[in-house]
């Protein structure tokens, strides 16, 4: 399938476009109806029409912010007009709250008047603590942010600013690193739009001399009473005279910035920039050159570019979110220079920060030191939230543009902590990790359609490189009438397995004892689990996905019978992780031990705390039962728990458990009030339930209540990653596992390396 039907697919399955309105207070009573509307929603109307401010206090108003929109200059799509704007709107929309917890409506507006956009942004204010403006092409940008300063919200068109801070903080490290500065530099822009000009002003407030910016647009250098396509904005940049081409602009230079059309800059016009040249090529999706060119243009460039596959990603994600998040929760009455300078100068101190492990993790350590290739941090970092909105809080504060002015930033940063938890998006480390680490992964129902549909995307997000278990023609007729780019992916036939000599008499070896005699063994090569298992244990694999189409037991079985358990554990375990009210949580034993001694509990708390691990989480392990630290300490139940918990501690001293406790004790604050003695009481991350009954149960009642994200199950115990998917699992859960799996494959790498 294309990426264009992919793309269409996405945005039109389930639920139409990518946004709903959630309600946040319970309405499930004739009295609840009473308070949410008439009569009681006229005490909060009656309180706001004598105290306006009082908004924020009774309404979303506060954590309310507009992207707004006509529609004419969209991405790289142009004038397209407000309604086809709309997807990228709610696109907008999903990193407002996936990054900062920001709710958002996207507003588009079917008016290119830019007086009337104006009238229209001032009519909706009063509805919004913020309003973003998105996609509106110079110079009528630039008129309708000046024109909306007066609303004493934050107006802030994110095409402007938003570049404008990433790239600076960028420029400001990239100086550090070649000892260059900012006063002495000479930059040239390619691009004279809404970014372009934004960037330029921004380097201005940092130091750069205006006169030393040389900046082209399509009709060439911007100079002095240029007659054709000149706005105010853009004529504060102009030189003297027409006196150079882009070519000759570029000798002797220290930093190009391209906000163009790609292929612009040749390499033989970085070879005539200073030393060490800067080069921002941050066209997208093909930059104004290439990453590979420009360093073999010049080896020692300090390149960015606007794409996620090379160092020095530019991206408006890492600005946008927390700059607004700052400005809301001091209530900016706007976003002055001062707090867009606080945001370059926080992600340029926080690029040269020890990265953490789980950064670490996600982009397989690549770099991660402040230097030419990590300028800025990550768009991923959680950190960053952290680190930008304070800063942007306290500049409006500085300013005097802040009137909730915030009086203990230990408790904002302990507040953002938490919504940082809520926003981070929980498999996308492990993905930025497999993309640098291929390895490959074998699916022994590589001719059933959904798993087809998740080959063609992960090996369009370089996940990992599949091997498809199944009939090479009908396998090949289904690739073909689903129109999916699969082609050159490895298949193995079963059929021919069961002539491979050398597959069969490995097999045969392993389980002769087994009571399998040799022609049992080839004919086992028929069935395509014991195929992939036999593929992984000889090394032609290093993972197995499977179990779409059979029953889980029947995945885990032929491919414990052959790779064996790790040498570490006697128990394999299951465990999900449930993505819910911005916690993750990591249920254990959900799908395969029914009735676990003490041991196997024991043995069980290690795996899952294991599983946590991989997603970047310090394991705080809470051992569940009826009972609460010893309320029933006599009951039998009671007793292995109690047990599993001694063993653990003998085994990992380390690791954080405590039990037993009741599930609202383990994960609410409210409920572990009475328990004070227990570290891990409400503040849970690890569950493992005391069998399958209780586990399986818990986990599917949560998946289908709806507001809850469920990623599994991951298996743990055997001696080489294999996981089985639960039957009837969606293309995305295909995706996810696979990502799982090749992260499963570099933990286990890591492990014998250290070893």
């Amino acid at each position: 399938m294309s990426l264009k039907n992919q793309a269409l697919e996405y945005h039109r399955s389930g639920r139409p476009g990518k946004i709903e309105v959630v309600a946040t207070k319970s309405l499930t009573s004739q009295h609840e109806l009473a308070l949410a509307y008439s009569p009681g929603v006229a005490e909060p109307c009656r309180e706001i029409a004598q105290h306006p401010e009082k908004a924020y206090e009774y309404t979303a108003k506060g954590n309310l912010v507009a992207v707004v929109s006509n529609g004419t200059a969209v991405m790289g799509l142009g004038d397209i007009g407000a309604l086809a704007g709309k997807p990228v709107m709610e696109g907008k929309a999903n990193l407002f709250k996936r990054f900062a917890d920001i709710d958002v409506f996207d507003i588009e507006l079917d008016v290119k008047d830019p007086d009337e956009v104006i009238q229209a942004v001032r009519a909706i204010a009063p509805t919004f603590g913020g309003i973003n403006l998105e996609d509106i092409k110079a110079p009528e940008c630039f008129y309708i942010e000046r024109s909306l300063q007066d609303l004493n919200i934050p107006v802030f068109h994110d095409d402007q600013h938003g570049t404008a801070i990433i790239g600076s903080a960028a420029l400001l490290n990239a100086c550090e690193v070649t000892n260059r500065n900012l006063s002495d530099i000479k930059v040239v822009f390619t691009g004279a739009g809404a970014a372009a000009v934004a960037t330029a002003t921004m380097l201005v407030s940092l130091g750069v001399k205006v006169e030393n910016i040389y900046m082209f647009d399509i009709h060439g250098l911007i100079y002095k009473d240029r007659p054709v396509d000149m706005f105010p904005e853009k004529a504060r940049f102009a030189q003297p005279t027409n006196s150079h081409t882009l070519k000759e602009a570029l000798v002797g230079a220290d930093v190009f910035i391209g906000l163009s059309v790609g292929n612009l800059l040749k390499p033989e016009m970085v070879q005539s920039m200073a030393d060490k040249p800067i080069i921002f090529a941050l066209a997208n999706p093909i930059p104004e050159i290439s990453y590979e060119d420009a360093k073999a243009a010049v080896p020692d460039a300090i390149i960015a570019t606007g794409r996620s596959d090379f160092p020095n990603q530019v991206n408006n994600v890492l600005g946008f979110p927390f700059v607004f998040r700052g400005a809301l929760d001091c209530r900016a009455t706007k976003v002055t220079t001062e707090m867009k300078m606080a945001a370059v100068y926080a992600l340029a101190r926080l690029a040269k920060e020890d990265v953490p492990e789980s950064v670490r993790l996600a982009y397989d350590d690549h770099g991660l030191n402040f230097g030419p290739d990590y300028l800025i941090p990550k768009p991923f970092d959680p950190r960053v939230l952290m680190w930008v909105a304070p800063a942007v809080a306290k500049a409006a504060m500085e300013s005097g543009v802040a009137l909730k002015p915030i009086e203990d930033f230990e408790a904002y940063r302990s507040h953002l902590a938490q919504l940082m938890e809520k926003a981070k998006i929980v498999i996308q480390p492990l993905v930025e990790r497999a993309r640098r680490n291929k390895r490959r992964v074998v699916f022994p129902d590589g001719e059933n359609d959904k798993i087809l549909r998740a080959v063609e995307r992960i090996i369009e997000e370089r996940i990992c490189q599949p091997i498809l278990i199944g009939n090479p023609e009908r396998i090949e007729a289904k690739r073909l009438a689903m129109n999916l780019g699969l082609e050159g992916v490895e298949v193995v036939d079963p059929v021919r397995c069961s002539e491979d000599a050398e597959l069969v008499d490995a097999y045969w070896q392993l389980r002769q004892r087994k009571g399998l005699t040799q022609e049992a063994a080839r004919r086992a090569m028929l069935d395509e689990t014991v195929v992939a298992s036999m593929m992984v244990k000889l090394g032609r694999a290093d993972g197995l996905l499977g179990g779409i189409a059979i029953p889980y037991a029947d995945t885990i079985r032929p491919a414990v019978e052959v790779l064996g358990l790790d040498a570490s554990v006697d128990v394999i375990s299951g465990t999900y992780v449930m993505v819910a009210k911005g916690r993750r949580l990591f249920f254990g034993d959900c799908t395969v031990n029914i009735n676990p001694s003490a041991e196997d509990l024991a043995q069980i708390a290690i795996n899952t705390a294991n599983v946590a691990r991989t997603f970047g989480y310090e394991p705080r392990v809470a051992m569940l039962s009826f009972s609460d630290f010893g309320t029933h300490r006599n009951h039998e139940e009671v007793r292995r728990i109690r047990k599993a918990i001694r063993l653990v501690k003998e085994r990992e001293p380390t690791l954080k458990i405590d039990g037993e406790m009741q599930a609202d004790t383990a994960i609410s604050p409210h409920f572990a009030k009475e328990y004070s003695f227990s570290d891990i009481a409400g503040t849970a991350n690890v569950l493992i339930f005391p069998n399958l009954v209780s586990g399986n149960i818990s986990y599917k009642l949560l998946s289908e209540m709806g507001g809850v994200t469920t990623i599994g199950p991951v298996l743990t115990g055997v001696c080489q990653p294999v996981n089985a998917i639960a039957m009837g699992a969606s293309e995305a859960e295909v995706f996810n596992m696979a990502v799982i799996t090749v992260n499963q494959v570099l933990d286990m790498e890591k492990a014998q390396g250290a070893n």
